[in-house]
């Protein structure tokens, strides 16, 4: 049996490093934009409850990193509402929309760490829906479009 099937989802030259084009990433950036847009969904809603009402969250002595929930609030729902539309820019197949989906996961990680003490569970987890997201971003590869023969 040939290795011509193999070939064609490796690279084999020597300066750059092997792509697996496999499903799992495939299928993962497609997870990865339901997940954006769930997330910033969910995260809006997280501010708009931050700022309508500052008993939803516990009140937290003293913290490193003090912003009043009101200020909280304001930064989710701004993020929250970018980070929907970014999902739906991957979903719809934008290429830009997967580097800014790095980007935003990456400062949705940061301030959800910040946020920990207010929501420790659901920061955590969002701080994981937050990695897979940045993982399955970065590691897919789109296939090449292929010149057919005039």
């Amino acid at each position: 049996m040939t290795n011509s099937g193999r070939a064609s989802r490796f690279s084999t030259s020597w300066g750059s490093r092997p792509v697996d084009e496999s499903g799992w990433a495939g299928g993962g950036v497609v997870f990865a934009g339901v997940l954006m847009l769930v997330h910033g969904i969910l995260t809006a809603l997280q501010g708009i409850a931050a700022i309508a009402e500052d008993e939803v969250y516990a009140r937290v002595g003293d913290y490193v990193y003090r912003i009043n929930l009101t200020g909280w609030g304001w930064i989710l729902l701004i993020l929250g509402v970018v980070a929907a539309a970014t999902g739906w820019g991957i979903l719809k197949g934008a290429g830009r929309a997967r580097t800014a989906g790095i980007l935003l996961a990456s400062l949705s990680l940061i301030l959800q760490f910040l946020f920990l003490p207010y929501a420790p569970v659901w920061s955590l987890v969002l701080i994981a829906v937050d990695i897979f997201v940045i993982w399955s971003l970065a590691t897919y590869r789109p296939p090449r479009a292929t010149a057919r023969p005039a």
